[in-house]
């Protein structure tokens, strides 16, 4: 038999041994397992330790005003605003610090409007703008112009004759 425990989705089957919930088939193959296999048997009585723990574990009794107190917690309403502002209340206890955190945002803003951002200076569209080109690409281009001038040159000298 393969270790249980070298494959993660056959875990499972030693919890439900370990919880008495293996049919007798799959009980005894388990067991015979057991016997060679050291980390089985110790997983299966860690997790057997485990449910008596917790099957001996006994809740504290509920207080009797439990449930007064419970909806009484339930009606209080708290605002949106007041959660929110709830983490940040130790903050606003010294007086100056709203007072410098207002200045910031006016010192940015009017920043921001001094100079938004994005904006950067454009060349004038009147000057000539340059780009770089590789040898090979002005060749090519070249070629084709003269091809182009060639062509309608054959075209215009065509369509002369045709009118003689």
């Amino acid at each position: 038999m393969i270790c249980p425990l070298d494959i993660p989705e056959n875990a499972q089957v030693l919890i439900d041994y370990g919880a008495g919930k293996l049919d007798s088939e799959r009980t005894a193959t388990l067991e015979r397992h057991m016997e060679h296999c050291l980390s089985c048997r110790q997983f299966v009585a860690e997790q057997r330790a485990l449910c008596e723990a917790m099957d001996s574990w006994e809740a504290p009794p509920v207080s009797r005003d439990f449930d007064r107190r419970l909806y009484a917690r339930i009606e209080q309403e708290v605002s949106v605003w007041e959660m929110l502002a709830r983490p940040f209340r130790p903050l606003f206890v010294r007086r100056g610090l709203p007072v410098a955190a207002a200045a910031c945002l006016v010192v940015l803003a009017g920043a921001l409007i001094d100079q938004p951002p994005g904006s950067q200076a454009l060349p004038p569209k009147d000057t000539a703008q340059m780009e770089s080109v590789q040898p090979e690409q002005v060749e090519q281009a070249l070629d084709a112009m003269e091809m182009l001038s060639e062509f309608s040159h054959h075209v215009r000298r065509d369509g002369q004759e045709s009118k003689l």
